[in-house]
């Protein structure tokens, strides 16, 4: 199924980070409530939430799915607007706003607003089949909502040619990466379970984690490259990395040019005193399945250790000492804690947990009035709030890129609207985009004689399609 963009708030960037795929059921039926009273009761047809829930709706077993514009296209669904209708009714509610296209288009009565729900995406579900039409206002409300919070294509860029242009013009240039740079060094992504930070780290006690594995040595794939020669030309403003491998520094991406939203394995900190040591301290405990501790937490309990028996503190379990006149006057031997170092826990943002400030006040208060360009690589941008970024940025500018990030995955990322979709293996599409600059891309995984298909999809203008000839 696919994904919906993140939920919308007062201060989206301190959206603690959270998987947007999926909301539960009774969030979802508390918004589509909402969305009803915006809906039926506003004479303006006013639908002011961008609430995500209704992906999670569900009654009797049936959810609410998306279609994707290949099932419009091909008229997969019976009853749904075809790929042309649902465009033009995309192109009209963006040019009148939400209220003015309900009134033109439910109220004059010359479209259903079950069919309507279908030319944003949204199939209607199951149990509400012979109900009557205002029986699906609730979910086009939301479907409406969600496709005015989307920031509109920009038609006057569409081919290969217009975004190698893009990149010779271009001066501040955002970088928005994800794991899928990392998948061509062998690193699996933070999804697979089996193989990635999932297992690796389960044995320490903490959350699931948000990205890849710690890579085994100091490369980087030709993608990173790329990101290092945007900044060797001047041109990058910012990279917002969602992965914690701190491949980006290897490349050469200097500190000051990256924003680390999930954190990185680059240090770690103890969870009970707070000592912070370099990644590489704890790596190979790590990679042999230990649980890496604390050494200041160590030879402080080996420090303790040695003072007269009567000058011990009795520790909490959380390792803070308590009062010494307090464990004096307690006759209890059994209730003193033995001690333990605390872990060392990687400085990795977890799920629920709040991005750095620094990436709101970068991306708020710098880099949104400045960016000229914004570069999609690697990310299906499922995670929030680093999915609400191309939202965040002004409307008219700067135009967007998305560049596919594997060979196998060959998927726009349907919630948010590129002016340019750039698909196939990252790797090999940013050494063509840079052949066609005319620049020098020099890494040993691209080959010197590399000769690369571009093919436009069918059915849309501004969606190409790369791939090795021969591959």
């Amino acid at each position: 199924m696919d994904v919906v963009p993140a939920p919308s708030g007062d201060n989206p960037v301190k959206t603690p980070m959270v998987e947007v795929e999926t909301v539960e059921a009774v969030d979802a039926a508390e918004s589509v409530n909402a969305e009803m009273v915006a809906f039926e009761e506003s004479s303006e047809y006013e639908t002011d939430s961008d609430d995500s829930g209704w992906e999670a709706l569900s009654q009797d077993g049936d959810t609410v799915k998306l279609l994707r514009d290949e099932q419009l296209r091909d008229g997969l669904v019976p009853g749904a607007c075809t790929l042309d209708e649902a465009l033009a009714f995309r192109k009209q509610l963006h040019a009148l706003g939400k209220a003015a296209f309900v009134r033109e288009t439910i109220a004059r009565e010359t479209v259903t607003a079950k069919k309507l729900c279908t030319a944003f995406g949204f199939l209607p579900p199951a149990f509400l089949e012979g109900a009557p039409d205002e029986a699906y206002h609730p979910l086009l409300a939301i479907a409406i909502s969600r496709e005015f919070s989307k920031r509109p294509k920009l038609p006057q860029y569409n081919t290969v040619d217009d975004a190698v242009r893009l990149l010779r013009e271009s001066k501040n240039i955002i970088v928005l990466t994800g794991a899928g740079i990392s998948t061509s060094l062998g690193i699996p992504d933070f999804r697979s379970k089996d193989t990635g930070l999932y297992s690796k780290l389960e044995h320490l006690g903490l959350s699931d984690p948000q990205e890849d594995i710690l890579p085994t040595e100091k490369k980087y794939s030709p993608t990173h490259g790329f990101i290092k020669l945007l900044q060797d030309k001047g041109k990058l403003l910012t990279n917002y990395t969602q992965n914690i491998d701190n491949i980006e520094a290897n490349a050469g991406v200097l500190p000051q040019n990256m924003i680390q939203c999930h954190g990185s394995f680059a240090t770690a900190t103890c969870v009970k005193c707070g000592f912070k040591v370099s990644g590489d301290a704890i790596f190979d405990e790590i990679k042999e399945g230990k649980i890496p501790e604390c050494s200041a937490c160590r030879e402080e309990i080996a420090k303790d250790a040695l003072k007269p028996q009567g000058l011990k503190r009795k520790r909490s379990t959380n390792g803070q000492q308590k009062d010494r006149k307090e464990y004096e006057d307690s006759s209890d031997e059994e209730d003193y804690d033995i001690p333990t170092p605390g872990v060392m826990k990687p400085d990795i943002t977890f799920f629920g947990e709040g991005l750095p400030d620094e990436f709101g006040r970068r991306l708020l208060n710098h880099d949104r009035e400045l960016a000229d360009l914004v570069i999609v690589i690697g990310t299906s941008l499922k995670v929030a709030p680093v999915a609400e970024v191309p939202g965040i940025l002004p409307r008219d500018v700067p135009p967007d890129l998305y560049l596919a990030y594997s060979n196998s995955s060959l998927q726009p990322v349907s919630h948010t609207e590129f002016d340019i979709d750039l698909l196939g293996d990252c790797d090999v599409v940013v050494s063509e985009l840079c052949r066609r600059a005319g620049w020098d891309l020099q890494h040993h995984m691209i080959p010197a004689d590399e000769k690369v298909d571009v093919t436009p999809v069918e059915g849309y203008e501004s969606r190409h399609v790369f791939q090795v000839v021969g591959a």
